[in-house]
C-alpha cells in the first residue's frame, strides 16, 4: 500500500485545494485507493484466429474466436457454494470450413472457467448451439481450450492453441476402440496448433484468495 504524504510534506497547491473544498488532507488518497480497488484486474482472453492442425495437414480452415473474462466466485456449486476462483463468463465460437464439402460449420459456447499464466491460458465452454449439419450431439458438452500469446504480430503471428478434441482426449481401454474422455473445468492440452491469420491476447492475472466468510 502507498505511505499517505504527510501534511507537513505535501505541495501548497494540494493543500489549498483540500482547504477549498473542505475536505480532510486524507479524502484524495483514500478516494484513490477505493477507485483502484474498482478496478480489479481479472484474467481474460480476446481474439480470433485461423490455424493449422500439424499432425494433419489439409484444406480446411479452422478459427477460434474468445471472449472470454474470469468472474471468480461467481457459480456455485454443489457442496461449493462459495464458487470456484477459475469461474468465468463470456463466449467461445468454432468455425470449421470443410474443403471436402466446400461448407462452413459453426458452433458457440458459454465460458464457465478460465485460468492463466503469464501469456498462456486455459478455458472452458458449454456448447449451445451448432449450425445446420453439425455435430447436433456436442449442445450440452463441455470443450476445453488452451492458448498461448507469442506477443505482438510482427509480419507471421506465434500465437498458438489446442483443443480437447480430435484424438487428443482419448481413454484407451484394453482392446476397446478408445472413447473419448469427459472435460472438467479448465481442462484442456497444450496450445499445440500454430496459428495462421489473427491472433489472441491474454490477459494473465493471480487467481484471487477464498472468499471470506
Amino acid at each position: 500500500m502507498t505511505a499517505m504524504p504527510r501534511p507537513r510534506t505535501m505541495a501548497l497547491p494540494a493543500l489549498l485545494a483540500a482547504l477549498v473544498v473542505g475536505l480532510p488532507l486524507s479524502a484524495a488518497p483514500v478516494a484513490s485507493a477505493e477507485q483502484r480497488a474498482d478496478k480489479t484486474a481479472y484474467a481474460s482472453v480476446t481474439g480470433s484466429a485461423e490455424f493449422v492442425l500439424p499432425y494433419y495437414p489439409d484444406d480446411d480452415v479452422r478459427s477460434f474466436g474468445f471472449d472470454a473474462q474470469a468472474a471468480p466466485y461467481s457459480r456455485p456449486l454443489p457442496g461449493i457454494p462459495t464458487g470456484l476462483p477459475t469461474d468465468a463468463r463470456g463466449t467461445v465460437t468454432v468455425s470449421h470450413y470443410s474443403a471436402e464439402r466446400n461448407k462452413t460449420y459453426t458452433s458457440e459456447g458459454l465460458v464457465d472457467c478460465l485460468v492463466t499464466g503469464p501469456r498462456t491460458a486455459t478455458l472452458t465452454a458449454v456448447i449451445t448451439r451448432v449450425s445446420d449439419g453439425g455435430p447436433v450431439d456436442d449442445v450440452g458438452k463441455r470443450v476445453g481450450f488452451s492458448v498461448y500469446d507469442g506477443g505482438e504480430d510482427k509480419g507471421r503471428s506465434r500465437d498458438r492453441v489446442g483443443f480437447s478434441w480430435n484424438g487428443v482426449n482419448l481413454l484407451p481401454s484394453g482392446d476397446t476402440v478408445p472413447t473419448e474422455a469427459l472435460v472438467g473445468t479448465c481442462m484442456a492440452p497444450a496450445a499445440y496448433a500454430p496459428v495462421t491469420r489473427g491472433g489472441y491476447t491474454v490477459r494473465h492475472a493471480e487467481l484471487p484468495p477464498l472468499p471470506k466468510e
